[in-house]
């Protein structure tokens, strides 16, 4: 039978070995049900609450291709701790009909989904509730219940006894000052656009080193975010005062405004940055802005309420000149954010967005994979690949030398005890011996490494798919989908806008998603990380002309 393996830990405070330690398990597990491993899937420093893992769901789409047929885990709870998503996740094995191992439960059936899925839901909750009690502790002595503030540094220090303090914070008069002139501007007049233009004109780093924005300065004055809206900066610490949620479709987290009489407030007058009389005076501008007939007609219409489209290059498009995104401006455009919102490039020209995905709808077909360059990126490819094989085969060519060795030197020690001779040391380096015999013949009996073969019509093959894929964005009930695995393929688009009115697109395309697309299990055992690829020789950027 062909399995898999999946090990996970959830938190940075682990060791990454933990990860191998489960992996060596389940190999010995494997080994001793005459499983070939044919691959493993982990993931480092990330919660079992969500199902969004990258090798979680790379090992379900190795599934959904038929290249397994038993997952090994350590235990359930290392695949999820949500009692839904893996009452989901057990659907979608028994549908495939691969079966789901663990060390600790043996072969999963309906029964341990709903007993140990409600006990790990269970612990989920408990731990909360008691990370949510230590940190209310916290708060209580007028420490930080978590994150830190812009005007502030952690203190680092030990108790009397030894143990870290936490959740102590003094002021940086540098970045104190700037929190005074922000708070002095705004209530002079000046907008929040106006104040980060000109931090960012006289180089002066906004929080934690990055450019100064208008959004980071107004916040949200409800929920409390913005440096206008910081109570901490008049020596008032408010915790709880919004709760997060997992989305469920997503595995991102969500911000809900919590009530206010759950609301904990302590007063730190050492931490204190802005009087009251400026405080005041911001508060009271924040109010005659919100009485603005726009201001008013914007709440009216409570936009956020709308669901928001999805495109094609959400989050890929960047500015040649400077380096930063590009954003929404206008209904159906789309620009530089830095030089719309902050004046800081000069590339301030929009675009259709129509246009550009369909520029780059163009790039994906018809220009990413040109025949000659995929010929010679698929010898590229294969060739270092194959080189990572050739490692692996050394390694087994020394494990099996090391074994004809050992078992030589076992075969003339039996003669010696034949002939008569009886030590006691002789029977210890027996045993030794035969104890490395069994290692080296346990290490041996995972499968050899098949070397890697690209399908020689690999070009062919992904235009094929990503004209498929094209086509289905007109059908709204599979647009989303085919949305996403579009956009697996694009690592970035970069647009240069040339003084002559000419636009280049940049497009950096994704290796893996690419080969996978035209190929599914094309890199199946590949360490994609450590594949060289010469620049020019295969996927090397794209330009085309709007």
């Amino acid at each position: 039978m062909r399995a898999a393996i999946y090990a996970r830990f959830s938190s940075t405070m682990q060791r990454e070995a933990s990860i191998e330690d489960q992996a060596r398990l389940c190999l010995e597990r494997a080994d001793r049900e005459g499983w070939s491993v044919v691959q493993t899937f982990s993931d480092m420093a990330i919660s079992g609450a969500s199902m969004h893992r990258p090798g979680l769901q790379s090992l379900i789409a190795e599934v959904e291709r038929g290249g397994i047929d038993v997952i090994l885990a350590e235990a359930l709870d290392r695949l999820s701790r949500d009692q839904a998503d893996i009452a989901t996740l057990f659907k979608q094995l028994s549908f495939h009909g691969v079966a789901l191992v663990t060390l600790a439960e043996g072969e999963i059936n309906e029964l341990h989904v709903g007993l140990k899925g409600t006990m790990n839901q269970l612990f989920l909750k408990d731990l909360a509730a008691k990370t949510r009690r230590g940190l209310r502790g916290r708060v209580e002595a007028g420490h930080s219940g978590g994150g830190n503030s812009y005007g502030y540094e952690v203190v680092r220090r030990l108790g009397d006894d030894g143990v870290p303090v936490t959740g102590e914070r003094r002021i940086l008069e540098d970045e104190a000052r700037v929190i005074r002139r922000v708070f002095t501007s705004f209530a002079d007049g000046q907008s929040a656009l106006a104040i980060a233009r000109a931090l960012n004109d006289e180089g002066i780093p906004g929080p934690r080193g990055k450019l100064w924005r208008d959004t980071s300065i107004r916040g949200h004055r409800r929920r409390g975010t913005g440096l206008l809206n910081n109570e901490l900066y008049i020596g008032r610490l408010v915790w709880n005062r919004l709760r997060y949620l997992k989305d469920p479709s997503t595995g991102k987290r969500v911000s809900r405004l919590n009530p206010d009489s759950e609301w904990i407030t302590r007063a730190v007058p050492e931490l204190r940055i802005v009087e009251d009389a400026l405080w005041d005076r911001v508060k009271a501008r924040q109010n005659e802005i919100d009485q603005t007939p726009a201001v008013q007609g914007i709440k009216r219409s409570r936009f956020w309420e709308r669901r928001r489209s999805t495109h094609l290059l959400t989050g890929l498009l960047f500015c040649d000149c400077c380096g930063g995104p590009f954003a929404t401006v206008g209904k159906d455009y789309l620009a530089c954010s830095n030089a719309r919102k902050l004046k800081s490039c000069s590339a301030n020209r929009s675009f259709k967005r129509g246009h550009l995905e369909r520029a780059v709808l163009d790039l994906l077909k018809d220009r990413l994979m040109e025949p000659d360059a995929v010929a010679a990126f698929i010898s590229a490819f294969t060739s270092e690949a194959n080189a990572q094989r050739g490692a692996a085969d050394n390694q087994r060519k020394q494990l099996q030398k090391d074994l004809d060795q050992t078992a030589r030197k076992l075969s003339g020690l039996y003669d010696a005890i034949a002939d008569g001779l009886r030590t006691a040391g002789l029977l210890a380096q027996i045993q030794e011996l035969e104890a490395r015999k069994d290692s080296l013949t346990s290490q041996l009996a995972d499968p050899a490494p098949s070397p890697v073969r690209l399908h020689p019509n690999l070009a062919e093959l992904y235009r094929r798919k990503v004209t498929d894929l094209a086509n289905s964005l007109a059908d709204e009930t599979i647009r989303s989908r085919a949305l996403e695995l579009l956009g697996s393929l694009i690592e970035r688009v970069i647009v240069h806008a040339k003084e002559n009115g000419d636009v280049v697109l940049i497009l950096e395309g994704a290796i893996t998603g690419m080969i996978d697309a035209a190929q599914p299990g094309g890199l199946r055992n590949v360490d994609v990380g450590s594949v060289k690829v010469v620049a020019g020789v295969g996927f090397e950027p794209t330009t085309f002309r709007l």
